[in-house]
């Protein structure tokens, strides 16, 4: 190819967006597709980054350059070389994969596909997906997958926050139908990526992304289990994770906390369970795995009731501050936090619940149970006076450890991150 390709990127969330970015910086024309017209409204007007990892400079950056057009209109696909759909694969009712964004998407995008197109899916989902899912919704188009288009999939990998890796320093797999496919997927992607790594189907992309996923999933279900059965030993789980940690092999160390949230962690392994028994073969350790991770955010409620109780105190009544309500540390992506079903069942137990967190301003109505728009209340020393208890869920950096250890009356630390804090012994509770 002798000239940047065009690109357009199906879903401007945590996955496209930045994708989007990287593909214009590299010099191709990109298009931003996303049935939210907020979104291009956000990059194309006010030139603004509405994801708080994504810097705002580099959408202005790049919208300037004129390599970055968005809208919500399907038939730019008819004149670009590549379509790489980026929407969400979440869980159904019964904890069975859920489609319909991709497959909607799809059908959406028959109707001006053409010849010689790349049409790439980076949603994780489960091995088959690509060939048995998506293939048949594009070829609605008139034109056959590996003969008059070509398909793969290429999963995306991002860890929003992390400085250290980002979307064009992650190596990206690629598995296409055919080998021209994957040579045209390695061809387009070098304008936004360092390194690919071609490997011989999509099966193969899909089952490697989900097996990244559920090693992490099982492997933080293990130290979630350790950690409840060293509490009961009275043994601090942090200090044995440090110990094991001085081994220079056979050991990678995880750590506890009140639960798995984001997009990825919590859910890509369920849809591996549900496509096992496709096959008539249960999944009992990945299964158990879930079971310990969804179980955390309970063994911090009672955990919360013990410390109050240590104090002649009861749950019901008690005045209970949550600080943090993002998944992880220092971004504002609350998906499937832990930090919502502590809240949630401290307000069961009559407690007066209320959270802080500089990156999310407010948890819309629709997002907890109780169908109630809260908003994060101002840290102050007087909140932290007032309240019976202070829980961290969720271990910003931005936050003074020492100053809230020193104004609050309880600290419940899911992360230890009030370890080596003045005052800690006397008033700090691991759980």
């Amino acid at each position: 190819m002798t000239e940047a390709p065009s690109v357009a990127v199906l879903g401007l969330g945590y996955v496209g967006l930045p994708l989007a970015l990287e593909f214009a910086s590299g010099g191709c024309r990109v298009y931003g597709i996303d049935i939210d017209p907020a979104k291009p409204r956000l990059l194309l007007e006010e030139k603004r980054s509405y994801l708080r990892h994504i810097e705002s400079a580099k959408v202005r950056e790049v919208v300037e350059s004129g390599n970055l057009q968005a809208g919500t209109d399907f038939s730019v696909l008819s004149g670009v070389n590549a379509a790489i759909i980026c929407v969400p694969t979440p869980l159904g009712g019964s904890r069975q994969p859920d489609l319909s964004f991709v497959l909607g998407t799809a059908e959406k995008m028959a109707p001006y596909m053409k010849k010689g197109q790349l049409i790439v899916l980076e949603s994780t989902t489960y091995p088959g997906t690509t060939r048995e899912e998506l293939k048949p919704v594009l070829e609605r188009s008139g034109l056959k997958a590996g003969v008059d288009f070509h398909l793969a999939f290429s999963p995306e990998r991002e860890d929003p926050g992390n400085r250290r890796f980002t979307t064009r320093s992650i190596p990206k797999l690629i598995g296409a139908l055919t080998p021209e496919g994957a040579e045209k997927a390695r061809e387009i992607y070098a304008y936004a990526v360092e390194k690919m790594v071609i490997v011989s189907s999509p099966e193969v992309a899909e089952m490697a992304k989900i097996t990244e996923n559920t090693y992490r999933a099982v492997n933080i279900a293990l130290v979630n289990e350790l950690k409840v059965l060293a509490d009961r030993m009275g043994i601090d789980i942090w200090e044995v994770i440090e110990a094991a940690s001085s081994k220079p092999f056979g050991y990678t160390p995880f750590y506890p906390g009140p639960g798995l949230g984001g997009h990825c962690i919590p859910i890509d392994p369920y849809y591996l369970t549900w496509r096992a028994r496709k096959f008539g073969m249960p999944t009992r350790f990945i299964e158990l795995a879930g079971e310990v991770n969804t179980s955390m955010p309970e063994f911090v409620v009672g955990k919360t009731a013990r410390a109050l109780n240590d104090r002649r105190m009861s749950v019901k009544g008690s005045s209970i501050l949550l600080l943090g309500m993002a998944y992880k540390p220092d971004i504002d992506d609350y998906r499937e936090t832990p930090a919502l079903k502590v809240l949630e069942s401290l307000l069961k137990l009559g407690a007066e619940v209320s959270y802080n967190d500089p990156y999310v301003p407010e948890i819309p109505k629709g997002t907890r149970q109780t169908d109630l728009t809260m908003e994060s209340v101002e840290l102050t020393e007087e909140r932290l006076r007032k309240s019976d208890c202070t829980v961290v869920i969720t271990n910003h950096s931005c936050y003074d450890y020492q100053w809230i250890v020193d104004h609050s009356n309880l600290v419940v630390d899911t992360r230890n991150a009030c370890a080596g804090v003045d005052g800690a012994e006397e008033k700090v509770v691991k759980a």
